[in-house]
């Protein structure tokens, strides 16, 4: 941390040259500002009671700012500015008192403000190190010095920013995985799945629902469960979601066939509750199509199926992508208002892969944030990947959200999360999706308390003793 009066150091002109190409290859400055900036801008804004912050990155010549609360610029003059302060700093910047802070006196430091006492910056940086950016927050009159855990609160918002430039590295990897199958594969798909086909499913009652335990991390007790669509065809046996889902939702049967998938989850939710009274304390979660999201009348589709099946609305949760809310954010808002309203747990799965997750955390009604397997399953290759989850679960803190981390497979994984404080996870490590039977086999477990570590995997046990 660098304070009034503390000598700073002036970057060589090749570590400029190596931080403007690193700034480059993010291809930043000249496209819209990511949504999630504002979420992260007003996070600064609201915990440091603060008149202003903004997030700027810096070329050669200008600081543009790509997200502002209580300011009115796009951009700042590079020559003479805080960001020239925080690069020679190479880490957070606290000025107590512009007043009689040197910088401002000697060299006239362009703040473009009105007459700011308290300065407190960040540095963002790129995924090799370099800092690209800042994120500041100014206050006209001071509370005191700046405690240590408000300056790690600050690091962690930066970081946050930081976090955003590789996910959206990691968003076009997920979207190519995403995508449909190559032209050969779609054509085998096209020849013998037609909308009579999944028509016919449903009729026959071809859909079954598999559920994977979600469990918490310190006990490895189960606490919920995903539910999770299969299609038992006749003759190409038990297909994934990926198989038809996409075909469903072009069609329109993904809303008879989503419709299903809620009546079966809150009659099996009553049926363990029957059978165990102690399994009230469960919770099912169901994924929901972006046709779902759209309909108004879903709280009160929901409500019918509660008080049918007799399941407590706090039994049932909902999960949902970015690219569920995207069509028709004021339906979505509304539509999640109203499960709000009864009482439902909201979760946004594979959260960060989206284009703006961030932002609707401000917007929405947001219960539980799902750390996407992507990012779990590269906890272990670098300090980026790492940091990325870190921040997911500080941000998850500040905003009081539960975290469950999806795709945990190693003990390696499982020991990493728990230090960084996730409570929750789901993985192969834990449990495979399965059928309901199988579930109920595990319910029966005394304190739905999964298997001794050593019979899941010695290495387990090694690394939580």
């Amino acid at each position: 941390m660098i304070e009034a009066g503390i000598e700073k150091k002036t970057p060589c002109a090749s570590r400029e040259s190596a931080r403007l190409a690193a700034l480059e290859s993010l291809a930043i400055l000249d496209t819209p500002p990511e949504p999630a900036y504002d979420a992260i801008t007003r996070l600064a804004a609201d915990y440091f009671e603060a008149e202003m912050a903004f997030i700027g990155f810096a070329d050669e010549t200008r600081v543009w700012v790509k997200s502002h609360v209580g300011g009115v610029f796009r951009e700042l003059a590079r020559a003479s500015s805080i960001f020239d302060l925080v690069l020679a700093s190479d880490g957070p910047l606290v000025i107590p008192d512009i007043g009689v802070h040197p910088d401002f006196q000697e060299r006239r430091i362009h703040l473009r403000t009105r007459g700011w006492v308290f300065i407190a910056v960040a540095p963002v940086c790129a995924g090799d190190g370099h800092v690209v950016g800042m994120l500041a927050v100014f206050r006209t009159q001071t509370r005191g010095p700046l405690l240590e855990n408000e300056l790690r609160t600050l690091t962690n918002l930066a970081t946050m920013v930081s976090s955003q430039l590789e996910l959206h590295k990691l968003r076009t990897d997920a979207k190519r995985q995403r995508r449909r199958p190559p032209r050969a594969a779609r054509a085998l798909s096209h020849t013998w799945l037609r909308n009579s086909d999944l028509r016919r499913a449903i009729d026959r009652r071809e859909f079954v629902l598999y559920y994977q335990p979600v469990v918490d991390l310190k006990s490895l007790q189960i606490v919920g469960l995903e539910a999770l669509i299969r299609w038992r065809h006749p003759e190409r046996g038990l297909l994934p979601p990926t198989d038809f889902i996409p075909t469903a939702e072009d069609c329109g049967l993904i809303l008879p066939i989503g419709d299903w998938g809620l009546a079966e989850a809150c009659n099996q939710i009553q049926a363990w509750t029957r059978e165990n009274p102690e399994n009230q304390s469960l919770r099912v979660c169901v994924n929901l199509s972006a046709r779902q999201f759209s309909r108004e009348g879903l709280a009160d589709h929901v409500e019918s199926l509660l008080m049918q099946s007799g399941t407590s609305s706090r039994q049932l949760g909902l999960e949902m992508t970015e690219s569920s809310l995207i069509p028709n954010m004021d339906t979505a808002l509304e539509v999640l208002e109203g499960l709000r309203a009864l009482g439902i747990s909201i979760s946004m799965d594979d959260f960060g892969t989206g284009y703006s997750s961030l932002s609707y955390l401000h917007s929405f009604p947001i219960d539980v944030l799902k750390i996407d397997r992507s990012f779990v399953g590269r906890m272990t290759e670098g300090d980026q990947p790492l940091q990325i989850v870190r921040t997911i679960i500080e941000l998850a803190r500040v905003l009081e959200i539960d975290v469950v981390a999806e795709g945990i497979e190693t003990a390696e994984q499982l020991h990493l999360l728990r230090e960084l404080g996730c409570r929750f996870g789901q993985g192969y490590l834990f449990a495979k999706p399965m059928p309901a039977d199988d579930v109920s086999t595990l319910l029966r477990l005394p304190g739905r308390i999964l298997p001794k570590f050593e019979t899941l995997q010695p290495s387990l046990a090694a690394c939580m003793a």
